[in-house]
């Protein structure tokens, strides 16, 4: 008997997924603390010099060979541009114009790129109960879009350009989640992969610095040096390798439904440490993105087949299901 298709709520994806939420969940305060004083190329191309470092020490742990071929360093540039150069530069500067709960809001919705570019590309199936289930949150999506951008008082002009830099980053982050889903990605060691992707990735945004902002800066301070550390090791090098196998394992619109729960958990954590104010509509739009989850995600009742006076239930999961 083959095994049944996993989904979010099998174990060995589920644990992943919740943890990958909570790290990202949190990235969004320390990233906050990385604005300022260094231009945000620099520091994004420091956080994947960390995290490409660590990758390589984990790959040289696990005795993995650490060389790829020219075929392999060409899908790791692509990658390491899409989702470490692209993305993380689009998100810096959107927060720049944005408030980070309304960056963390919009990348949200990285759900619907995900799910459309999986079924084009990757011929992964949608099920009614998911489309069902992702058009509900992407409502409550909607509802907590509407708090935030009322919520941070800014003016029309700084709106739009966080907006279109942080959907810029959303149609990144998804090329890349698709990438991970690719056969040539499956055949490829997930660490090296993702250790060249880093490397790279650091190499073009410090070089792309240095061109726009000059000489390397560092600010000499515990919450900067700590929140490059943490974003390289804990928020890079850890969740990146779980994020991409969540991907490979129950494919890219799935996987975004952490997009969808990371504002939520940002939020929280806002109200532990920036003492934020739930609002209403706030409230609600979480409980209604919640629920688009559940639908999304929840079983579908098997029926058992009846063949003459013999009820026959079925043992194992249909994969489409």
């Amino acid at each position: 008997m083959s095994e049944a298709q996993p989904t979010l709520l099998t174990p060995r994806v589920l644990v992943p997924f919740l943890l990958v939420t909570l790290i990202w969940g949190s990235t969004w305060i320390v990233i906050k603390g990385q604005l300022g004083v260094v231009p945000p190329s620099w520091s994004v191309s420091y956080r994947f010099f960390v995290a490409g470092g660590a990758m390589f020490a984990f790959a040289a742990l696990r005795r993995e060979r650490l060389f790829l071929d020219g075929r392999g360093l060409g899908f790791a540039a692509l990658l390491g541009a899409s989702q470490f150069v692209f993305n993380f530069n689009f998100v810096y500067r959107a927060e720049e114009y944005i408030a980070s709960g309304l960056v963390a809001v919009l990348f949200a919705l990285l759900i619907v790129p995900n799910t459309l570019l999986g079924r084009l590309f990757l011929r992964t199936p949608l099920e009614r109960r998911f489309l069902v289930g992702a058009g509900i949150a992407i409502v409550g999506v909607a509802m907590m879009i509407l708090h935030e951008y009322r919520a941070a008082a800014i003016g029309p002009e700084a709106v739009v350009i966080g907006t279109l830099f942080t959907l810029a980053g959303v149609l990144s982050a998804s090329s890349a989640n698709i990438m991970q889903g690719t056969g040539f990605a499956r055949s490829q060691s997930m660490i090296v992969m993702l250790a060249w992707a880093m490397l790279i990735g650091a190499c073009a945004n410090g070089l792309f610095a240095f061109a726009t902002t000059g000489a390397p800066r560092i600010e000499q301070s515990f919450v900067y040096l700590g929140g490059i550390v943490y974003l390289g090791v804990i928020a890079s090098a850890v969740t990146f390798p779980l994020y991409f196998n969540i991907i490979r394992a129950v494919g890219p619109g799935q996987a975004a439904w952490s997009s969808v729960l990371i504002p939520i958990v940002a939020m929280g954590m806002s109200t532990l440490f920036e003492g934020y104010r739930w609002a209403p509509l706030s409230i609600a739009g979480g409980a209604v993105a919640l629920v688009g989850l559940v639908i999304a995600v929840a079983k579908r009742p098997e029926r058992p087949t009846v063949s003459g006076n013999m009820v026959a239930v079925p043992v194992e999961n249909d994969p489409n299901t």
